[in-house]
């Protein structure tokens, strides 16, 4: 195996796609769910070899649905950007994230009153 094939998608095996819209189907609306992906949902029809299917999976997924995207550096790959192919470390964000500055932690206010700003 090429270090550029572990990076590409692995296919939903023949009726796996069916077989999560089952699941999916039967926690609709009773239980909730979080799932992760790296594929936006415009490929899902290509991953799960069915337009047909991907389209009722998401219509179940997003109905009442947070999405969140995260976007910025591979937390996993930073350590090994110099094992990545070049053309995927050139267009990949592996640099860690700057530092934040750390925020000043006040008292909580008291009860009925407002919190009044140190002087």
């Amino acid at each position: 195996m090429r270090l550029d094939d572990r990076y590409k998608s692995i296919p939903v095996i023949p009726g796996g796609g069916n077989l999560f819209f089952q699941l999916v189907n039967a926690r609709y609306e009773k239980s909730s769910m979080i799932l992760t992906s790296n594929r936006g949902f415009a490929e899902w029809g290509e991953i799960f070899g069915s337009p047909v299917v991907a389209t009722a999976l998401l219509d179940r997924l997003l109905h009442h649905a947070i999405v969140i995207q995260i976007e910025g550096s591979s937390y996993r790959l930073r350590r090994h950007a110099d094992l990545l192919p070049e053309h995927v470390r050139s267009t990949a964000n592996l640099s860690p994230p700057a530092p934040e500055a750390p925020k000043r932690r006040r008292r909580p206010p008291k009860q009925g009153g407002a919190m009044h700003p140190e002087t």
